[in-house]
């Protein structure tokens, strides 16, 4: 049995991204034989496994889901995958050439923890927008020194792994798949308007603390995010504002947490009125895109 199953989740994929996260895996200082590779091709309109061969990884497999989505993506591959850690890898990321080796050492000296993941450096396509210096979280762009790690979960939202290049104990991701099972409503908090959004990450990282386990962060664990100029847009940045607004709220409200009062059409007037005054033109269409995904989230709740 392989130590660990490293999944790309993939729908299709820009083939020089794609191409550049397998160069990057196999490139990795950690023996081969020690871990397995999974390739999720998630309902694609050209399969992938007639594009892309894998036979350079000896413990490879192409795998098929045809449910669009991250989260049945991730499923998939957790009922599929064999090993005790998993290893979640972007197609647009590009590891470490140690991340492996540093995250089964973070697995075995840290056994308390659940979930980890590290670092996100951006590599753009073109130069980025002066927004990106402040609304970098909107392109997974996070950047740290030292460690950091909670059992607290959504209580200590600094301390929570995102999902690209995140690492999962077995039995935290069997656990988030059978509550998923419980309450499919949950699939909603990966994707958005076709945007992925980062709250099922945080959903699976809330899990491991659900069973007595943390999530952290180490600054040892490195990647590179691949930035497109398609994301580097104010269409891309205001649309991952409002859907992470809307999935955080429908996560909270999945797990029985306090979630903000839906507010009166004049409170609404006042408050667009106070950002015209006070704001910049960005901050103010930001604030806006979070408050209707917020608002979107809580008529979605008040209608069940």
């Amino acid at each position: 049995m392989p130590d660990f199953s490293v999944i790309i989740c993939s729908r299709n994929p820009r083939p020089d991204y794609l191409q550049r996260a397998l160069d990057a895996l196999q490139a990795q200082t950690l023996p081969r034989e020690r871990w397995e590779l999974l390739l999720v091709d998630n309902a694609s309109k050209e399969p992938l496994v007639s594009a892309w061969n894998l036979s350079w990884h000896p413990r490879s497999r192409h795998i098929r889901e045809e449910e669009p989505g991250i989260v049945p993506a991730r499923l998939r591959s957790i009922g599929e995958s064999t090993a005790e850690l998993l290893v979640f890898v972007d197609d647009d990321t590009v590891l470490a050439p140690n991340y492996l080796s540093a995250g089964q050492k973070i697995a075995e000296s840290h056994s308390s923890l659940g979930v980890w993941s590290g670092q996100c450096h951006p590599e753009f396509e073109i130069t980025p927008p002066l927004w990106v210096a402040r609304f970098g979280s909107c392109l997974t762009i996070r950047r740290f020194s030292g460690e950091c790690w909670s059992n607290l979960g959504l209580m200590a939202e600094h301390a929570l792994p995102w999902g690209a290049g995140m690492w999962v104990r077995r039995k935290v991701a069997l656990e988030y798949k059978a509550r998923v099972g419980e309450d499919s409503s949950r699939k909603k908090l990966g994707e958005f308007g076709g945007v992925p959004r980062p709250c099922e990450d945080f959903d699976l990282a809330q899990t491991a603390c659900d069973i007595g386990l943390g999530a952290g962060i180490f600054s040892t664990l490195e990647l590179t995010h691949l930035i497109g100029k398609n994301r580097l847009t104010e269409s891309y940045l205001l649309g991952a504002t409002e859907g992470t607004a809307y999935s955080m709220i429908m996560l909270k409200a999945s797990r029985g947490m306090a979630i903000p009062p839906r507010t009166s059409r004049l409170r609404r007037a006042l408050g667009r009125l106070r950002r015209w005054l006070t704001l910049s033109p960005v901050e103010r269409l930001v604030v806006e895109a979070r408050i209707r995904g917020e608002q979107r989230a809580l008529d979605e709740l008040a209608d069940r």
